[in-house]
């Protein structure tokens, strides 16, 4: 993490669940000026990790379960995966996802040795309503280069996508333009990247489309999120 960010009252009530909506709302509006939407790395990220969160109903409350899947970049053989398991301490409110999920991805990313070259989440980068989504989040905090990869639309508009792999047009939230709607596989709903930090719009779609094989999400999310959901890696 960067060295104080979560060390203020800011950071504590972030960890601890303790920000009101509107209070989270208001430091998304702060923290969207220190997102960079431009390339931090001159070449081909080495390793890649997918970040997924699994939410889990229990008779003490919501939990949240965090995969984070480091992979060789091309290969995509996993170089190491890291999980943590943690109470949900935020409610579900459209926009403000990366409360009930950032806290949980933290303390997996804490068993990380190194960090990857790029984190590839699970959720919004800056096609968000207040342009910055979870991947923009972790971005921001870890100081590393982030993409975000929504399966569904949170927010903006978009012109027709052709049906071949590739296709993408821009998508835009308040008339700026805030992502790309990406088609992974011929005959398939798209995918709606986003810069989260350190990662320029058309580098972001060009990454995501490079690291989707056989499957219409992405190698490091498709194994995070796989790995998110099997219990019997969660404590290994």
């Amino acid at each position: 993490m960067k060295p104080g960010f979560l060390e203020n009252e800011t950071g504590r009530l972030l960890l601890e669940g303790g920000l009101s909506p509107a209070d989270a709302a208001a430091l998304q509006l702060e923290l969207a000026g220190r997102v960079v939407p431009e390339d931090g790395f001159r070449e081909m990220p080495l390793t890649v990790a997918g970040v997924d969160v699994s939410i889990r109903k229990s008779a003490g409350g919501d939990r949240a379960v965090a995969c984070i899947a480091v992979m060789e970049w091309g290969s995509w053989r996993i170089l190491k995966v890291a999980t943590a398991e943690d109470r949900v301490r935020f409610p579900y409110v459209p926009g403000l996802l990366s409360f009930r999920e950032l806290p949980v991805i933290l303390k997996a990313a804490d068993r990380l040795t190194e960090w990857p070259g790029l984190f590839m989440v699970d959720g919004a980068g800056m096609a968000h309503p207040r342009f910055f989504g979870l991947a923009c989040h972790l971005g921001v905090v870890s100081g590393c280069p982030s993409v975000g990869v929504a399966k569904s639309r949170l927010v903006g508009t978009h012109a027709p996508l052709p049906e071949g792999r590739g296709a993408r047009v821009p998508l835009l939230v308040s008339g700026r333009v805030a992502g790309t709607v990406l088609r992974s596989r011929s005959g398939v709903r798209p995918l709606y990247v986003s810069p989260g930090h350190y990662v320029s719009l058309e580098t972001s779609a060009d990454l995501v489309l490079a690291s989707c094989t056989r499957f219409r999400l992405p190698e490091p999310i498709r194994m995070a999120h796989k790995l998110a959901g099997d219990q019997n890696l969660l404590y290994s």
